[in-house]
């Protein structure tokens, strides 16, 4: 009787080939981790950048990315919150507020640039999302990413609003998406979440 021909052999047979296509799996994961890594970090430091009021160049190399971020940009302080400080010689020039939470597919992550004067918007970018293109996707686009800067956070309990389309806006608010409610609506809630728990912090160190 040939080993194929026992009951259990495919048993063993589906055992052997996902232990051999796991391990396959993980070598590759380890071999890669290091790369991933890398590119999360660069997607963070330009997003980072791109939220201040800083000039990047057009085309600008993954190795430009980060030493522009080395150079200007500093870890949290005791005065700053849990925002990243933009400071050029050796002026505070902005804050880089990291702002996260759930969007309508999956986790949205970006930072939101803020004035030293803790209350002018410089700006917003995202580094990670995955909402719908062409709908949801579309709040890493400049058209709508522009409309923050120059807005002034107010002092509601929504410093910073997102508006649909039809509303008029103002000083402190912005257009959503257009035909993306959801996306848009989950984007005002965790953004202004992190703006007044940011807010709090700052005025609480400054007291």
């Amino acid at each position: 009787m040939k080993i194929k021909d026992h009951i259990w052999f495919p048993v063993f047979y589906m055992f052997i080939l996902t232990l051999i296509l796991s391990t396959i799996l993980i070598v590759f994961g380890i071999f890669t981790r290091k790369r991933v890594e890398d590119n999360t970090r660069i997607a963070f430091e330009r997003s980072v950048l791109e939220a201040l009021p800083i000039d990047l160049p057009h085309k600008i190399s993954t190795s430009q990315i980060h030493q522009l971020y080395t150079q200007l940009i500093e870890d949290p302080d005791s005065s700053s919150g849990i925002a990243l400080r933009y400071i050029e010689a050796d002026s505070l020039i902005a804050y880089a507020l990291p702002i996260e939470g759930p969007g309508f597919w999956a986790t949205i992550k970006g930072i939101i640039g803020i004035a030293v004067d803790q209350k002018t918007v410089t700006g917003i970018s995202f580094y990670e999302q995955n909402e719908t293109p062409g709908l949801g996707g579309e709040i890493v686009n400049e058209a709508f990413r522009k409309q923050f800067i120059g807005k002034e956070l107010s002092s509601t309990p929504m410093p910073l609003e997102i508006r649909m389309t039809a509303v008029p806006i103002d000083e402190s608010s912005v257009h959503a998406v257009t035909g993306a409610t959801q996306t848009s609506m989950r984007l005002s809630m965790f953004l202004n979440e992190a703006l007044i728990t940011w807010e709090q912090a700052v005025k609480q160190k400054g007291d």
